[in-house]
């Protein structure tokens, strides 16, 4: 068989679904044969981040697929690989690339060699009769061990060569490991003796679905949990454990509890310094469970070093608390305590939250939001900037997966796509993006993306004509020559692309349109809601 029709016919064996792309890649048309659907993207960028968000809503368990042309197709989908590499995130990247002959001769570009250094792997197919070898190693790197995207290269000049047949290949395994039992022994009794304890929960939670026992222990030992923005929704905010997720805005509970903790358990994570991540507090014991042990020590200074699987660490660590603690903890002071802090910390900002004039603050637009969409049936992502920063504090996530959140690279844009990969693998599911009109700017046009491909998503747009969170360090340029003012006419625009288009102005249209946008969605059209916000620039951040 020719080789294109070998790599589909081994997507398909993986159960890949969907091929996210950008012609001309001969792929494309060997994956439509093979009944895999390709989604064409405006750019590619935007299909790496809609393959992005297939693998982190089915925690991994779909990897989603992204190709491109060669050239300059590899070099606009670097942004996108480099995206997911910073969140840890598994997805095939295949390239086209220049035929062999001219593969290594400079200036054309390599993706092979140009990506390998924000990649997992990255290898070129040059031999026919190794596709299946190299997707064999391709495929255990995506379903094990922490996420990253994967390269693989495909030359131009190899479209006509055979493979041999039958196809050899079966899909790779999963596999998990756990921590060495030790530590685990000296991991819960330090969390049994602890005076007060905090989890920091972060996105590997999401991989290994341990969801479940991080609410037992949680329960088990009445300690208060606390997420990263790639954890959050890992445990519910509801919760009377709850301190809500942190990045670089916080709820006040977070920072509150995490300095006063003796002991810092962190699950799921990496404790990557980062601006848009919790400031772990200095001094603290820390206990770090991390599937990569390359994590360890890399940031923070860990006591144990439980390196594994979530769930297998979870497990492990309930199996040996429960010998001693056999009930669960009396909670109901910590839980007290955690919800006085709360309200004081809501009393302050609710006058932003339940804000009655124009132009719109864009709490009150997004403290709307939440009380009117199904949240149980909602994901949720935001944009870089203010977006995230004056969502994720405030949102309470209930179930796993319901949220998406992301930070330790803060590409503008990185939203829209998100929202459309994860209505492609939820389909049952309102799927919204929060963003500004400074992202927009740069993905907007793959709104007709969404148009065209028939996903219905729902696009929260907060237009304040503004970069707005840049006022404070351009002043002189903005007051000589207005650089920081944009503009447009957005809901205009998603008309005009076959979408539902509506911009609102008052405070008591804000819900109406909300529920305006939810049916259309339900009628299978994708919406733009555009608020007319004002330039809103304070947010919670620690000590506030």
């Amino acid at each position: 068989m020719k080789l294109g029709t070998a790599i589909a016919e081994i997507m398909k064996r993986e159960g890949i679904e969907i091929l996210t792309g950008y012609p001309v890649n001969h792929l494309i048309e060997y994956a439509a044969s093979a009944d895999i659907r390709p989604v064409m993207v405006r750019q590619e960028r935007i299909g790496m981040h809609m393959a992005d968000a297939i693998s982190r809503v089915t925690s991994g368990e779909k990897i989603g697929a992204f190709c491109m042309q060669h050239g300059p197709g590899a070099e606009n989908a670097m942004g996108g690989v480099a995206q997911c590499y910073g969140e840890s995130v598994p997805v095939l990247v295949l390239p086209m690339g220049y035929a062999r002959r001219l593969a290594n001769i400079d200036p054309n570009f390599n993706s092979s060699q140009a990506m390998k250094a924000f990649s997992k792997s990255s290898e070129p197919i040059n031999i026919a009769a190794e596709v299946c070898n190299i997707f064999r190693r391709a495929f255990t790197k995506l379903k094990n061990g922490r996420g990253g995207p994967v390269i693989v290269e495909i030359p131009a000049d190899m479209w006509n060569e055979e493979v041999p047949e039958p196809l050899n290949y079966t899909p790779v395994l999963r596999t998990r490991y756990g921590a060495d039992p030790v530590h685990i022994k000296e991991a819960a009794a330090l969390l049994v003796n602890a005076k007060r304890p905090v989890i920091y929960a972060g996105q590997g939670v999401h991989y290994a679905k341990a969801w479940p026992q991080l609410k037992r222990l949680a329960e088990r030992l009445a300690i208060p949990v606390t997420t990263s923005l790639g954890g959050k929704s890992s445990f519910p905010e509801t919760h009377p454990l709850s301190l809500g997720s942190g990045g670089l805005a916080v709820p006040r509970a977070v920072p509150k509890f995490l300095a006063e903790a003796d002991l810092i358990f962190g699950i799921g994570c990496s404790f990557t310094e980062t601006s848009f991540g919790i400031a772990m507090p200095k001094g603290k014991t820390i206990i770090h469970s991390t599937l990569d042990p390359n994590h360890i020590n890399k940031d923070v200074e860990a006591r144990i070093g439980l390196v594994g699987d979530a769930g297998l660490v979870l497990d492990a660590l309930l199996e040996e608390i429960g010998k001693t603690v056999t009930s669960d903890r009396n909670a109901s002071a910590v839980a007290e305590e955690i919800a006085a802090s709360h309200k004081e910390w809501l009393a302050k900002w609710m006058p932003k939250l339940t804000h009655n004039d124009a132009p719109l603050n864009p709490y009150r637009v997004l403290w709307d939001l939440q009380h009117t969409v199904d949240i149980h049936n909602t994901i949720i992502t935001h944009d870089a900037g203010s977006p995230r920063d004056q969502l994720s504090p405030f949102w309470k996530s209930i179930e796993p997966l319901s949220y998406i959140g992301w930070g330790k690279t803060t590409q503008l844009g990185y939203g829209l796509g998100l929202a459309m990969g994860a209505k492609l693998a939820k389909p049952d599911k309102l799927c919204i993006n929060v963003w500004g009109d400074a992202a927009i700017g740069f993905t907007g046009m793959d709104f007709e993306t969404a148009v065209r491909e028939r996903i219905p998503i729902m696009s929260i747009l907060l237009n304040n004509f503004s970069m707005a969170i840049e006022l404070k360090v351009m002043p002189i340029s903005t007051e000589k020559y207005r650089s920081t003012d944009i503009s447009g006419d957005y809901a205009a625009m998603a008309r005009a692309f076959g979408g539902y288009g509506e911009r609102v102005t008052r405070p008591e249209d804000i819900i109406p349109a909300i529920k305006r946008g939810i049916q259309k969605t339900k009628e299978g059209v994708p919406v733009l809601l555009e608020f007319i916000t004002s330039k809103e620039t304070e947010v919670s951040r620690p000590g506030t």
